[in-house]
């Protein structure tokens, strides 16, 4: 019987915490503001991506792996003498080899494409290095931000967002009638907008390009940081006479 009754006690004790609890949740989520604010700063790109290219058809494999290796290693003979760390790295890139088949389904040659890239913050060195590079051709250019310019980027506007946060959190407590805040959550997101400036001169002819830097013009990325949450609003402003 008194086990009956203990057991009893404990249910009607776990019960009354239980209705305490969400109590209190209930009385803590009046007067929660949920906001959000942006901060951005816009940057020019200061990192350079230059991928140069080229293929090779026949019908051996071994042939047509053989020229291809043969571009690359002109491209690195000239390339890797330039490199320097921080300023210009020099990387290989995609290597494919594959099968060209005939109507009938059959294995009639080979075709392969190999790839060099170059990239860094010197954009003279790398463009001028692209410009000597003959076995291989111009591909693709791109520009984007530095991972140190990112990081000091996303700390400037990270704090506009923030000041901004706390601004409007300020000014949404006032309007409503109360002397202040706490901050009861939040989240901080990054990303960026890339704005491309004009596509960079075609060059086909591989006379033009001899010993010349191939023109490129970088753009800007715009770094934003958005911050959303909620706020308690708090100490209700006395009523005016």
């Amino acid at each position: 019987m008194r086990i009956l009754k203990l057991t009893l006690a404990c249910a009607l004790a776990s019960c009354t915490t239980g209705l305490l609890a969400q109590t209190i949740s209930t009385e803590t989520l009046k007067n929660v503001a949920q906001l959000s604010a942006s901060g951005s700063v816009e940057v020019q790109q200061d990192l350079l991506s230059i991928s140069m290219t080229t293929t090779r058809d026949g019908s051996d494999a071994a042939t047509v792996q053989t020229q291809l290796k043969q571009a690359l290693d002109a491209a690195l003979a000239l390339a890797r003498p330039a490199a320097v760390p921080g300023q210009m790295a020099v990387r290989t890139g995609n290597f494919s080899l594959s099968p060209r088949y005939n109507k009938d389904g059959k294995i009639n040659g080979w075709q392969g494409s190999t790839e060099l890239v170059l990239e860094g913050r010197d954009f003279p060195r790398i463009t001028s290095t692209a410009g000597k590079i003959q076995s291989l051709t111009l591909g693709h250019v791109g520009f984007a931000l530095s991972r140190e310019q990112r990081a000091k980027v996303e700390v400037e506007a990270q704090s506009l967002a923030i000041a901004q946060f706390k601004a409007k959190a300020g000014d949404i407590s006032r309007d409503f009638g109360f002397g202040g805040y706490t901050l009861r959550e939040v989240s901080v997101n990054v990303n960026d907008q890339t704005y491309m400036p004009q596509r960079v001169m075609a060059m086909s002819a591989k006379s033009s390009m001899a010993e010349a830097a191939i023109p490129v013009e970088a753009g800007k990325s715009t770094v934003l940081v958005n911050v959303s949450g909620s706020v308690q609003m708090m100490t209700p402003l006395p009523a005016r006479p």
